[in-house]
């Protein structure tokens, strides 16, 4: 079984359905203004729409992907993620420091779930 969702302008798709596995594209803020702690919040957000629309949750992430503008948001986005990560089910993360398309972008994150059985 293959399964696109959220099918942008025919360059991507914001998330991919094989198997049992969801493999999502890296989820940006709705709101650029916000602060670290904010977009962060909003990308996670994000994150549980879209998997709930792929058939998963976040008790389902395999892998996550951090990608901060700046690494010194770290601590403003784990508070964030601390707040929203399932504490009996987290995800192996990695956390990186990159140069984001949109220089307002301060984390953009990449996670791969298993779909609920």
């Amino acid at each position: 079984m293959l399964r696109r969702i959220d099918i942008e302008n025919g360059r991507l798709c914001n998330a991919v359905v094989h198997g049992n596995v969801v493999y999502c594209a890296g989820q940006i803020p709705v709101d650029p203004t916000a602060d670290a702690a904010g977009q962060t919040a909003s990308v996670l957000a994000e994150i549980d729409a879209l998997l709930a629309s792929a058939g998963s949750d976040k008790s389902h992430i395999l892998q996550a992907l951090v990608v901060l503008a700046d690494i010194r948001d770290a601590p403003a986005m784990n508070a964030a993620w601390d707040a929203w990560v399932d504490r009996e089910n987290p995800p192996a993360r990695a956390t990186i420091e990159g140069k984001l398309v949109d220089p307002r972008w301060k984390v953009e994150i990449v996670v791969t779930a298993a779909v609920k059985r």
